[in-house]
């Protein structure tokens, strides 16, 4: 791999960047998290020390962290706590020079646990248009359905999606654990997500076999495939993708955490790019996982062989495969470029 004058890492420390896989909670800095946890100390057991987080977003499996993932969302409390909370993750992608970000939120979890739901969603506007005009950093929305949470959640996110719908609001997902939790059961809901205009962006193909993909893809109509770990496996699942440019939303020091892949050189993104697939590169829950995005496209990079071209023709694949509109996504491809013909080389 090229380093370059300044190195590979400092290149992508500057470089402008979409992010398309990223968790609303799961992006909340340690800092957060334990003001957070200070503040509601005696009802919850996350630590309010944040270096003790670190020893607990240690995770045994994708169980694991799906039980700690749900502790942290017992702590956003009031709409207070969810402004807060999205407005501290502009932040911290403003300091890694991404510009654009579709943000997974999972208003089901905030409203189930007593905060109204207009004021959640209002939270959440105003957090966005206040980090698009201090911050420079265009945020859009993914709702999701706690699959954990069964129908009764689906429905919940279809109401909140389809009657209060936020401005930024851009597409509908499915998270939580695949295991247990089939996807064709919500095809109603997305059904009725994408009659509304709304782009299906279901995790599949992460914890299960591409059989999951498979069921995003053909049931729910999927647009994107949130991980999409397992498609290498199905030679025609990898065609299919391939032809119908279905882009993928890799995470790769997620899928190690998360023990979907025993080391990071088993991951098949290399499988991925080599047959062709537009891949782009998330970090996920990054608190959780002690990483952001400028690290995992150093991980890309290793794992890839890239030079800073590389990385710049990630970076572009993340635009491509994103809802950003035409004007947006010119814009930020530009910057893409320029950063590109700017910097120095050996």
């Amino acid at each position: 791999m090229a380093e370059g004058v300044q190195g590979i890492e400092a290149f992508i420390a500057a470089m402008p960047k979409a992010e398309l896989h990223v968790h609303h909670v799961g992006s909340a800095s340690p800092r957060v998290v334990a003001e957070l946890a200070a503040r509601h100390a005696g009802h919850s057991r996350v630590p309010a020390d944040p270096q003790a987080l670190a020893e607990y977003f240690t995770f045994t499996d994708f169980a694991h962290f799906i039980e700690v993932y749900l502790s942290v969302v017992d702590l956003i409390r009031d709409a207070e706590d969810v402004r807060a909370l999205t407005y501290g993750v502009a932040q911290d992608m403003a300091r890694q020079n991404i510009r654009y970000a579709e943000l997974t939120v999972t208003p089901y979890s905030s409203v189930s646990r007593g905060i109204p739901d207009v004021a959640f969603m209002e939270a959440i506007e105003d957090a966005r248009l206040s980090a698009e005009k201090d911050l420079g950093v265009v945020l859009r929305w993914c709702f999701d359905i706690p699959g954990e949470a069964g129908l009764a959640s689906a429905e919940e996110t279809a109401r909140l999606a389809l009657d209060l719908a936020p401005e930024g609001l851009v597409s509908f997902g499915l998270g939580g654990p695949e295991i247990g939790v089939p996807r064709p059961q919500f095809k109603p809901y997305f059904d009725r997500a994408r009659a509304a205009g709304l782009h299906s962006v279901p995790h599949a193909g992460e914890s299960t076999g591409p059989e999951t993909v498979w069921d995003a893809i053909r049931v729910l109509g999927a647009e994107r495939i949130g991980h999409g770990t397992q498609s290498v496996k199905d030679p025609a699942l990898v065609d299919y993708l391939g032809e119908h440019r279905i882009p993928l939303e890799v995470c790769p020091t997620s899928n190690l955490a998360t023990r979907v892949v025993e080391r990071i050189e088993d991951h098949p993104v290399r499988q991925m790019v080599d047959a062709g697939l537009l891949v782009t590169i998330n970090s996920d829950d990054p608190p959780m996982f002690g990483t952001d995005l400028n690290t995992e496209y150093a991980v890309a990079a290793k794992l890839l062989g890239l030079d800073e071209a590389g990385v710049a023709a990630l970076a572009r694949g993340a635009v491509e495969a994103s809802f950003l509109d035409a004007a947006g996504k010119r814009r930020l491809t530009g910057e893409i470029d320029a950063h590109l013909a700017a910097w120095p080389t050996a």
